[in-house]
């Protein structure tokens, strides 16, 4: 079995943020700026954010120095890290690999900025943390491979996450290929994430994200102790691609390895919600801007989804289609395309309308199967087919490339709304737009506590409530 960790573990050591493609610099930056919006937003909206901010200050969590993006307080490193993995994550509004079916920001970059607090860290040494972190959460997952993963109910952004966080916390303090072994080793030990979530809805899904973005700072800390990890932690016969697949290709984790980058296979989310819909989505949209179409005139709508779609999205269809609060809306293709087809948008906000009449009578309309054609494209493809009747009509929009992936990705402009859509509520516009001049300008810094300072709000401009 090839050497994957010793592989993974040098690659890392030595990424040098000057030497990769200016292509894959931006790329990066934009991908930091789309993941700040999210915990921004995430820290303040999420249901699930009181209960974990209270469990984290009564864990002694919050009696440190570093930052957490749209708060005012301070929290240790490992505090940090968990609770911007966990809001990056909470509102399934995070970038998305498609191939390797996981969101591998909200555990990598969380844990880079908290290492890179902690070790003073210029900017262009985080961003190439932050691109070892991707490769390597990416990669795995393509060895996996993550559908044979997710099968047996693995949730890959966590048990992935895990080592991606560890990679980018390592390459932060500076760690020799043999000390970031290490880290791979204690990762070992703590890689964990269950889909149990999809039975009731439950906020696991987000926290064991942001415990992955801890877990492999934590590991990168321990290494750096010299605490010694476990050998071969991905390819041994304990390790993370034997115990976790049943039948993983470990050279897959190699291939092109340094010549091409998965970090630029990650897409962004134009909408909240979980990715195998948002195709579908597209096409709604799009049909009832080009038909004029009311949502009264909708007689019936079939979403055509790969079959990793229909697990999170489509089935079972009666509790897809009666979803009772956000994550069931996050999960309910029904759902996002019924805002689609009501609003022409779905946003953030969307979520506000779980209980409008109007979403509420076209959600019994909206059926979903699996799709051969659909069926087909994936895993390149996260593709969707909508079928709509109205008006005595059938009308038929397959969408391949989803707005957003990366060979659709959004530009500069786009992401900036995006940005805004989410951090101007919680820091007001002016200081909102200093944050995302900071962040898309972080390789020129010196390093990351101005960017992390813009990050708190200032009291005039939080939330209501807060």
């Amino acid at each position: 079995m090839a050497a994957v960790t010793a592989q993974l573990a040098s690659y890392c050591a030595s990424l040098d943020f000057a030497a990769l493609p200016p292509a894959v610099q931006e790329r990066t930056r934009f991908l930091v700026l789309d993941l700040a919006g999210n915990i921004l937003r995430g820290r303040h909206d999420a249901e699930s954010s009181p209960a974990l901010l209270a469990a984290a200050r009564t864990l002694g969590l919050a009696c440190g120095g570093s930052a957490v993006l749209g708060d005012c307080a301070r929290y240790t490193p490992a505090g940090a890290a968990l609770l911007n993995g966990a809001f990056a994550h909470s509102l399934d509004f995070d970038d998305t690999h498609a191939a390797g079916t996981l969101h591998p920001g909200a555990p990598v970059i969380p844990a880079a900025l908290a290492a890179a607090e902690m070790a003073g860290a210029d900017g262009r040494t985080t961003l190439s943390a932050i691109v070892a972190g991707y490769e390597v959460t990416c990669r795995l997952a393509l060895a996996l491979p993550g559908g044979d993963h997710y099968d047996r109910g693995y949730h890959p952004t966590a048990t992935c996450g895990a080592f991606g966080a560890a990679a980018a916390a390592a390459r932060v303090f500076g760690l020799s290929a043999a000390r970031i072994e290490d880290a791979f080793g204690i990762a070992l030990s703590q890689s964990a994430g269950s889909l149990q979530f999809l039975a009731n809805g439950a906020w696991t899904k987000r926290f064991q994200v942001g415990w992955s973005a801890m877990a492999g700072l934590s590991a990168a800390v321990l290494a750096r102790e010299n605490f010694r990890g476990a050998a071969e932690a991905f390819e041994g016969k304990a390790g993370f691609l034997r115990a976790y697949a049943p039948n993983p290709v470990p050279e897959r984790a190699l291939r092109d390895l340094g010549t091409a980058w998965e970090l630029m296979n990650t897409a962004v989310k134009p909408y909240p919600s979980c990715r195998y819909g948002h195709a579908c989505v597209d096409a709604a949209i799009a049909l009832r801007a080009e038909l004029g179409l009311e949502p009264g005139e909708v007689e019936r709508v079939t979403m055509g989804l790969p079959n990793k779609g229909m697990l999170l999205v489509g089935a079972p269809l009666a509790y897809k289609q009666n979803p009772q609060n956000v994550v069931d809306g996050q999960f309910s293709g029904p759902f996002v395309v019924a805002c689609g087809l009501a609003t022409g948008h779905m946003g953030w906000d969307s979520y506000a309308l779980l209980s409008d009449p109007t979403v509420r009578s076209l959600l019994p309309k909206i059926e979903c199967v699996e799709d051969p054609e659909v069926q087909a494209l994936f895993p390149a493809f996260m593709a969707g087919k909508l079928t709509l009747r109205a008006r005595g009509r059938e009308f038929v929009r397959t969408v391949k490339v989803a707005k957003g992936e990366p060979d659709n990705f959004l530009s500069e402009a786009e992401l900036r709304a995006k940005f805004h859509g989410l951090a101007d509520a919680v820091l007001g516009a002016g200081r909102a737009a200093l944050l995302a001049d900071a962040v898309l300008g972080l390789d020129r810094a010196p390093d990351v506590n101005g960017l992390m300072r813009l990050g708190a709000p200032m009291v005039a401009a939080r939330l209501a409530g807060e």
